[in-house]
């Protein structure tokens, strides 16, 4: 599995209407085949970055980024962002999606109507 996090720093300006920006380039890139999640939350630090969450099956994510949708979003986000983001990419031997966090285990208890 490729798993990369990316930091958009926003220009304040654009920071709210951010989600809007991009939905198309998210909505592209979780229907490529070989994307197993792609999802943007909001820094807590900095209410102007935004944090890109994202992962691929092995080799599609050179697919992701020789797309048309991805060079469309690459020139529509350069102008509203305010340096270039940072980014960790790596690969997971091995893994296929997430797990569940074994020092945090939640017992839901018998199902209650």
């Amino acid at each position: 599995m490729i798993f990369i996090v990316v930091k958009f720093p926003v220009q304040p300006e654009y920071a709210e209407e951010w989600p809007q920006h991009v939905a198309s380039f998210t909505e592209a890139t979780r229907a490529e085949p070989g994307n197993l999640w792609f999802e943007w939350s909001r820094s807590i630090e900095d209410p102007n970055t935004y944090v890109l969450v994202e992962a691929f099956k092995d080799d599609a994510a050179e697919a992701h980024v020789n797309s048309d949708h991805f060079r469309a979003a690459i020139e529509q986000m350069r102008p509203l962002l305010r340096r270039t983001p940072d980014i960790v990419s790596t690969t997971i031997e091995g893994a296929d999606g997430w797990s569940a966090m074994g020092e945090i285990t939640i017992d839901q208890g018998p199902a209650t109507s």
